[in-house]
């Protein structure tokens, strides 16, 4: 994109900030109460959910997003829903809010849930060996004396490195791929996929280090610790329990009827690409609705409970969405911690991938939370900057409902 493309959509931008200033500003008004004239402060969206839509899919438009779906949650109900353009173009199907989404790292807060839940009936220490639980070692080449530990994993401390991207690999639908003996060929040195730049060049537990890989072997922890297949031992203790049907980390489960189409955008307009799978399939391959997905956040911002059910204690959600370690404040057990500039924190999780832009946050002051799934990976600027916009002015509308 040239200077004088990006100058004119920032002033467009600028000029969709003022009218969103205006639309959300409290408007004050005065009302008689036992005879004395009180003051109230009201939040009025004078052009009504028109104005509200309209901005959207302007937005939508100006970012080259297909669709998007997207709720807003409060305390333990879900108080606003809607889809926004087509999910598959070819088909001219519309978004809603029941419209299924790949939704790239979100569903590493569902990995981290389910290896809570074992934690929880004592199965394994967060802090203990991953090595007392495995058929074959783990370790840092660099440090074989220091044990990578379960928080380690989760936190993204265990030095494992962000993934070389020429060992990332894509297959239509799902990974045929079992994590072992793969994760043995990929992480140990002489393996068959092993590359030194697996490691990172520092302790285990020193230095926060993002690698899909490490929850690679949460997956196979699960398996190795309960003899479940890991997608199953989801499907069976969180998404039934939750009423979470759209739900599974297996392409073959999902309705692909519902199922939004991954876009690549380019000058000729938007592209497919194929619903893919990979061997780190915990870190980034579950598929779910907002609505599906809505039930996960009510339990996590209801100390675990959803409907009566609970999956965790709230000891464990309060663990999960605090920061592990010193160095790192910006992650805790499986969920990002964010904090905005007002000093406003959120707990949850954001993805991108290949055809997937995701957000999960929770707004702790006030327990609520918005979903926003897209069908595109947003790249340029402009394109982050309008999910921004986007993701904002649904936590501004939360004051509204």
């Amino acid at each position: 994109m040239n200077n004088n493309n990006l100058f004119r959509k920032l002033i467009v931008l600028g000029i969709i900030a003022f009218f969103i200033g205006i639309c959300f500003n409290p408007v004050i008004a005065k009302v008689q109460c036992d005879n004395k004239p009180v003051l109230i402060e009201k939040n009025v969206d004078k052009f009504g959910n028109v104005f509200f839509d309209l901005l959207v899919m302007f937005l939508m438009r100006l970012g080259h997003i297909p669709s998007l779906s997207t709720c807003i949650i409060k305390d333990d109900e879900v108080v606003w829903s809607e889809g926004y353009g087509l999910f598959d173009i070819e088909h001219n199907k519309k978004a809603s809010e029941s419209t299924i989404y790949a939704v790239a790292s979100i569903s590493k807060t569902v990995t981290a849930t389910a290896l809570l839940q074992l934690y929880e009936q004592g199965l394994f220490g967060l802090d203990d060996d991953i090595n007392d639980y495995l058929n074959f070692s783990i370790r840092n080449p660099n440090y074989p004396e220091d044990p990578i530990t379960f928080r380690m994993l989760l936190s993204h401390h265990s030095s494992l490195n962000k993934d070389p991207w020429y060992l990332h690999k894509d297959y239509p639908g799902d990974c045929p791929i079992t994590f072992y003996p793969f994760l043995r060929e990929y992480l140990t040195p002489g393996g068959s996929e092993y590359s030194p730049e697996v490691w990172a060049d520092c302790r285990p537990g020193e230095e926060f280090h993002y690698a899909n890989m490490g929850y690679a072997i949460i997956g196979l922890l699960i398996e190795e610790i309960t003899g479940e297949l890991f997608h199953q031992y989801c499907k069976d203790n969180i998404f039934i329990p939750l009423n979470m049907y759209n739900s599974s980390f297996l392409f073959a489960d999902i309705d692909t009827e519902n199922l939004a189409t991954p876009y690549i955008y380019c000058s000729w307009g938007y592209k497919p690409y194929m619903h893919a799978g990979d061997v780190d399939y915990p870190s980034g391959c579950l598929r779910t609705s907002v609505m599906d997905l809505s039930h996960f956040v009510i339990a996590h911002m209801n100390g675990g409970i959803y409907e009566g059910v609970r999956i965790l204690e709230e000891d464990t959600v309060k663990l999960m969405h605090t920061a592990q370690y010193a160095e790192h404040q910006s992650y805790g057990l499986g969920w990002q911690i964010f904090e905005n500039k007002r000093g406003e924190v959120f707990v949850g999780h954001e993805g991108g991938n290949i055809g997937v832009t995701t957000s999960m946050k929770i707004h702790l002051s006030d327990n609520t939370a918005v979903l926003f799934f897209t069908n595109r990976e947003t790249t340029l600027y402009i394109e982050i900057l309008v999910n921004r916009i986007l993701n904002n002015m649904l936590f501004l509308k939360t004051d509204r409902i």
